[in-house]
This record gives C-alpha cells, structure tokens and sequence, in this order.
C-alpha cells in the first residue's frame, strides 16, 4: 500500500505536529474575533481536524481517524491552552507559526492524497482529497466564524495552489508507481516552498479576465 511510504511511528509524529500548528492557528484566529475559550478550543479543533474528518468521511474510512485515535483531540486542546495564557507571545512570533502551517499544508496534501488512493479513489479524486485535507479546516474555521473562506478570497496569498500542487505530484507518482518515502517527502517539499513563496512575495490567483467591476478588498 501506498501508506507503507512512512514509518507508523514517523506517521504518527508528522500527523500531530501537522495537527499542533494547524491548531495554533485556528485559536489565534478565535482570539482576533474576541471569542472566549470554548470557542478557541472549538476553531483550534475544527481548523486541525476537519479536513481530515471531510477526507475519511468522503472515502468511508469510518469512524474517522480522528475518533479512533484519542490522542488526536489532545493537540488541539494543548494548543488551544498555549495560546489562551501567551497569545501576545505566539502574535509576535505569527510569522513562524506561519511557516509551520506551510509544512503542515505540506504534509497533509500528500498524506490526505495517499490515504485516498489505497482506499480505492482514481488518481484524480485521491488529489482533490488531499487538498481538501490540507486546506478543508481552514474553510471550516471561517465559516464558523462567518466569513468568506480566505481560500476564496482574491486578496489572500495561495494556499490551496501549493497544496494542489502537492497532491498533484503524489498522484503523478502513483501513476508512475514512483511513491516512496523520499518521493513523498519531495512533494511534501514543493508545496511547502510554493507556500513559503506565496506568502514572501504576495503570490495571488489571477481573476476573471477584463472584469467590469471592482470589488473592494475586505479587511
């Protein structure tokens, strides 16, 4: 199988540090709209497991894995505790909570796209699959939140390229039957870096050609 790439033990690792700095981000994101401690813990939860609950859900991996490993649920709450106390702290240092959030974007647009495929999708579902494991909590957190996704949003550096980008890769190398530990870690790589450049340089989708009407950028 395809998930024989990683180690169980590196797997599980790499699943919940992904899940820790996802976490990180949906509880900084539950502080900026004022929301008290449940609501932090719930968008901490959401943003770092919803696109893995979407996947499992979808492919009939039930219950998910969130469910049935307990542990998963314990990142969430332990990111959710760091930034209830040290929010100003974890504010300063965004702009590496950022750069973590691209690796999980990374790891969970292969891992998502690999689980897929072994439980029987065509190589282009398995890759839609894995972006939707990288990028579907993020939506799940700002509809929660009432807001447009920012994975729809002209004014917001790519995201759901660079994991396309990476499941893209993975499907190609199952087609190839090239899937192997350093050839998911490569793609992995790619949509890591294409993030990182993403968010340096301001990297934006282009939209509709000769547009006729302006839209104003939301804040």
């Amino acid at each position: 199988m395809a998930t024989d790439v990683f180690t169980p033990s590196l797997q599980h690792v790499l699943d919940f540090a992904g899940i820790f700095v996802f976490a990180i981000s949906g509880a900084l994101a539950a502080v900026r709209r004022n929301y008290d401690v449940f609501g932090m813990a719930v968008l901490a939860e959401v943003t770092a497991l919803g696109g893995g609950l979407f996947r499992d859900l979808v492919i009939g991996a039930v219950p998910p894995a969130a469910f049935t490993d307990a542990g998963s649920f314990s990142p969430p709450l332990i990111a959710t505790a760091l930034v209830f106390f040290l929010h100003p702290e974890v504010e300063r240092i965004n702009s590496l909570v950022n750069v973590f959030d691209a690796a999980g974007l990374g790891l969970f647009c292969v891992t998502g796209t690999i689980k897929a495929h072994d439980y029987g999708l065509g190589l282009v579902p398995s890759a839609a699959l894995g972006l939707a494991t990288a990028a579907g909590g993020g939506v799940l957190r700002d509809l929660l939140a009432m807001e447009v996704p920012s994975l729809l949003r002209w004014d917001r550096d790519l995201y759901a390229v660079p994991a396309l980008v990476g499941a893209g890769l993975v499907a190609v190398l199952i087609r190839f039957d090239a899937l192997t530990g350093p050839s998911s870690a490569l793609a992995a790589l790619v949509a890591f870096v294409l993030r990182l450049l993403a968010m340096r340089f301001h990297w934006r989708a282009p939209r509709a050609w000769h547009r006729r009407s302006a839209a104003l950028q939301e804040e």
